[in-house]
This record gives C-alpha cells, sequence and structure tokens, in this order.
C-alpha cells in the first residue's frame, strides 16, 4: 500500500479526479475507497471525513493559487504587466490542475456559506482586493480607462477566465498560452479593426 503520505496524497488525487467529474454530493467515500484499492472504513485512517478531503483539496488549490498572486503583485513590473501575469497564471492554473478548478467552480458556491470553509471566503476576497489593486492602480496611471468600474472589470475578467475550464481541453489546438494570448489580445484591443 505505500506509506502513508504517499497514500494519503494518492486517495486526494483519486478524490478531486472523482468530485470533479461526479460533484462532491454524488461522489461518496465507497467510490474513493474502491478506486484506492481499499475498505471504506480505512479512509478514515487518512481522513477524519469527506468533508475533510474536500477541505484539503481546496484549501491547497486556494493556497497555492493566492501565494502565486501575491507573488506576481509583489514582483517588478506595470499594473498592466501585472494583471496580465494574473491572466496567464489563471490559464496554467486551469491547464494544470483543472480537476481543482472545477471543484472550485462548481462547489464552492454553496461551501462559502458552510462552517469549515470560512478559508474560501478570505482566499476569494483577498484575491479580488490584488486583481481589483492591479486595474484601479492602473486606472490612477492612465492606462486603464476610468470610464470602466473596476468591480465589474474584476469580474468579468473572473469569470471569463475561470469558466473557460468548462471547455478548453489541454493537448487540443491551444495551449495554455496561446488561449492567454487570445484573451489578453481580446481584453486589451477588442475585437474591432479600428
Amino acid at each position: 500500500m505505500g506509506d502513508a503520505p504517499g497514500r494519503r496524497d494518492e486517495i486526494l488525487a483519486i478524490a478531486t479526479r472523482q468530485i470533479a467529474s461526479r460533484g462532491y454530493s454524488s461522489t461518496t467515500v465507497r467510490d474513493i475507497a474502491d478506486e484506492a484499492g481499499i475498505l471504506s472504513g480505512s479512509l478514515y485512517h487518512h481522513f477524519s471525513s469527506k468533508e475533510a478531503v474536500l477541505q484539503e483539496i481546496l484549501r491547497t488549490f486556494m493556497g497555492d493559487t493566492l501565494a502565486h498572486f501575491e507573488r506576481i503583485v509583489a514582483s517588478e513590473g506595470s499594473h498592466r504587466e501585472h494583471l496580465d501575469q494574473l491572466v496567464e497564471h489563471a490559464f496554467l492554473t486551469i491547464e494544470e490542475r483543472p480537476d481543482e478548478v472545477s471543484i472550485y467552480q462548481n462547489e464552492t458556491g454553496f461551501l462559502m456559506t458552510q462552517p469549515g470553509f470560512e478559508f474560501l471566503v478570505d482566499g476569494a476576497a483577498r484575491i479580488e482586493e490584488l486583481w481589483l489593486e492591479q486595474i484601479t492602480a492602473g486606472q490612477r496611471d492612465g492606462v486603464f480607462r476610468e470610464s470602466i468600474d473596476p468591480r465589474l472589470a474584476f469580474r468579468f475578467i473572473r469569470d471569463a477566465v475561470w469558466s473557460t475550464v468548462r471547455w478548453y481541453r489541454p493537448g487540443g489546438s491551444h495551449t495554455a498560452a496561446s488561449v492567454s494570448a487570445n484573451y489578453l489580445e481580446l481584453l486589451h484591443s477588442g475585437l474591432l479593426t479600428s
């Protein structure tokens, strides 16, 4: 069966895949245990509950995503460059971690109202703050138009980017880099030729 930390990681990977494809409420402890080749009760040697599994998946995903966003905005560069890098990293995350992004997109609306998932509310608020800082600072610098409501801009950008997890498939005609490039060209220049 392997060492406990390795086994725990394997169970998390199985649970992530299953929850992403079936949804949290439709994925049972037995489903996860069966694919892991263990008895249902054995899963509780690694996690106290199915909810604890989901908390770990989302806590790790949120922590990693937020940490990378924090590094981007702390780096050298303009506010426009930082916003572009935030977008690029989001698309790369969708390419590299599609199951976790799917779970976040599909489950967190409800989970943010549940005890034990307060970290999602805090993380989402901090991410919004980081992105808004780039937009509003860019407006002050004259790079972004002041007539655009920064919160609406953030929500349009956020929803357009993260919802691509529903249709973007790595290995197709586009990579995360080419999707980012197309999106950023549309964001900066629009569809009009003049």
